[in-house]
């Protein structure tokens, strides 16, 4: 008998990009991700409309909250926010090193970056908040200003579907790209493997927040990055970006280049946190919720 698969299994990032179109992955990412909060202590966190109001004759019939009504025996519409409560942009790295995947059975990071943008950017707009994109590598690529409306979501996730990485990575530059397309102060969400020099991940994501937006910058990386957990035997490490190649033995560097890699992630994680940027690590095998409710805590604080 064929396993069943819940909506909440849609959260694992194998499992979400198995379904291949974007829009699909985008909704039952968030429902997975609102099943979960129901079943956990921030179950009254609503991510649907703003309040109730009477039903006034002449109201579209399909507006009406039919399950109020079935526990009140009274009509009331969900009354959608005519503003909205937040302008927000999504940055997604498509940089040559974001096409990594160290085992064919996970996703590279640049699909997990793309699928979090897209359940990002759904969850946004069910929010009422308008949703911006923009996609850069040595140069910022694509730029889709804020806006809330269903067939600008749907473009979003078409051109996440059809994106691929390309170039190397110039984090400096293109976020400052970024930074003078935003007309308004708003969350800016930065998804990258940021391997860049330190120096100009820092300083690129002051700049916005300097400018006076909310920022979350989450790193993806995969699992080997973090670890060269590779055979024991001889292996070649090749640069997508700068396409150089390099004979070792992994076990003779793991212990200095875990060293290496958790010390720039400290200094990340410190210097970001000095000018209030949460900085968030996930690896292409952690679930999406991971992700959402560190974008949840953020936005209840904003708003």
């Amino acid at each position: 008998m064929a396993e069943t698969i819940e909506t909440i299994d849609y959260l694992r990032p194998e499992i979400a990009s198995s379904l291949g179109n974007m829009e699909l992955v985008a909704r039952f990412v968030v429902e997975g991700f609102i099943t979960g909060l129901h079943k956990s202590p921030y179950h009254g966190f609503s991510v649907e409309f703003a309040e109730h109001r009477p039903y006034l004759v002449g109201d579209p019939i399909r507006n009406i909250d039919w399950k109020l009504f079935a526990r009140t025996d009274r009509y009331y519409i969900k009354q959608f926010e005519e503003e909205t409560n937040l302008k927000a942009t999504i940055v997604v790295d498509s940089s040559r090193s974001m096409n990594y995947s160290s085992d064919p059975k996970q996703i590279t990071k640049f699909r997990y970056a793309t699928l979090l943008a897209a359940a990002l950017a759904y969850l946004m707009t069910r929010q009422q908040d308008a949703v911006g994109l923009a996609i850069f590598d040595e140069h910022l690529r694509t730029f889709y200003p804020p806006r809330l409306k269903a067939s600008y979501l749907r473009e979003i996730l078409k051109v996440l579907q059809q994106t691929e990485p390309s170039h190397s990575t110039h984090t400096q530059v293109a976020l400052r790209n970024v930074l003078e397309r935003i007309k308004r102060r708003g969350l800016v969400i930065v998804i990258s493997d940021f391997l860049d020099e330190p120096k100009e991940v820092i300083t690129s994501l002051k700049l916005l927040r300097n400018a006076g937006h909310e920022v979350i910058a989450f790193q993806v990386l995969d699992p080997v990055e973090r670890t060269l957990a590779l055979p024991a035997s001889d292996a070649t490490i090749y640069d997508l970006e700068s396409g150089e190649f390099m004979k070792t033995q992994p076990y003779q560097l793991q212990e200095s280049y875990r060293a290496a890699v958790e010390a720039y992630l400290e200094e990340l994680r410190t210097s970001l946190a000095a000018e209030q940027i949460d900085h968030v690590v996930l690896e292409t095998t952690t679930p999406f919720d991971r992700a959402l409710t560190e974008y949840f805590y953020r936005r209840q604080m904003i708003g």
